[in-house]
């Protein structure tokens, strides 16, 4: 490549990506993109910061105190909690990778992100979001077992089974993450470099490029679309099993008991796959980036606010545990 070249276009190498540190002093890095976030008014900028903050600020009480909870209370270490812990921890890093920058972005007109943290909070917000739609599935999976297989749960859900679950969960995010990435960053960027969104989206970021992407969104479509259909056909199958399971139970009181154990995540399965798919597993997505924005907030920061509130409001022990928790520190007679 000659010089000329080498000014205006900058190559990522997928290797190379691992051994990169986020810095936000971009001027003396290889380059920065620009995040174009919510253009408008600046009371728009000032309320979207607001509204960020204070998402975020809830959810980060919220989660945080999901895994308390759930941690110090004997009560609840079962797998059925276990799992629900590290999903907290997921919406809590989920939410954190998007969050603060955007924050940034609306409040103090910092749109600037260097080439290296593009690609850092790209890989992370990608591990995080395709760790959480697998552990949704286990989710699934384990009130199957639960509810169809009492007699054998605690076998197959043994505690080096639900290790071994929520290693295999993190692992293919790490995987997806990797491909995404690496695929997105080997493509050329020229120009001004500005990116239609309040972060490095995937979508986002290779429509910012000089280069064909044809092949990059071939691979995303086919990609994402394994996870979102292989990971609901899980969800879809083992709640097939669980509602048939139900109704042959003679107790009426059995059936609203196993039933409500089941709500709250399918409500928050129903949230999560349905905004996943219509941003990543349809064609159309890539066409349309004003509508993605607006979707891409509800994902990214009201989602991980609501999952620990849906499964809070909806579960008699976490109420239970939050009382006991409350009583034994002083604050409840």
């Amino acid at each position: 490549m000659d010089e000329g070249n080498q000014t205006n276009e900058t190559r990522f190498s997928p290797n190379c990506f691992f051994f990169s540190l986020c810095t936000m002093e971009n001027h003396t890095m290889v380059g920065q993109f620009i995040l174009v976030g919510f253009e408008g008014h600046p009371e728009l900028q000032i309320f979207l910061s607001v509204l960020f903050l204070g998402v975020y600020a809830v959810t980060l009480v919220w989660n945080i105190g999901m895994i308390t909870i759930i941690s110090t209370d004997s009560t609840l270490q079962t797998p059925m909690y276990f799992f629900l812990k590290h999903l907290s921890f997921l919406d809590l890093c989920y939410s954190s990778v998007i969050a603060p920058k955007a924050v940034l972005c609306f409040s103090a007109g910092k749109r600037a992100i260097s080439y290296n943290c593009c690609a850092v909070q790209m890989f992370f917000f990608s591990l995080f979001g395709t760790t959480e739609a697998f552990f949704l599935a286990v989710m699934a999976y384990d009130r199957f077992a639960a509810i169809c297989n009492p007699l054998h749960y605690p076998i197959t859900m043994s505690k080096r089974a639900c290790i071994c679950l929520v290693m295999g969960s993190y692992l293919s995010g790490c995987l997806n993450c990797s491909i995404q990435t690496g695929f997105t960053f080997s493509l050329s960027f020229c120009g001004t470099r500005k990116i239609d969104h309040f972060f490095c989206d995937v979508l986002a970021v290779m429509q910012a490029s000089c280069s064909d992407t044809f092949a990059n969104e071939m691979v995303m479509l086919a990609v994402c679309g394994v996870i979102i259909v292989g990971t609901g056909l899980i969800v879809l199958i083992s709640y097939g099993y669980i509602i048939t399971t139900i109704m042959r139970m003679s107790s009426a009181e059995g059936r609203r008991r196993a039933f409500s154990t089941c709500t709250s995540h399918l409500l928050a399965v129903s949230l999560f796959f349905g905004t996943v798919f219509f941003m990543y597993a349809q064609p159309g997505a890539v066409s349309s980036p004003d509508q993605n924005k607006v979707v891409s907030v509800f994902y990214t920061t009201v989602i991980p606010m609501l999952n620990p509130l849906i499964y809070s409001l909806r579960n008699k022990e976490v109420k239970e545990a939050l009382r006991r928790q409350l009583k034994k520190k002083g604050f409840l007679l």
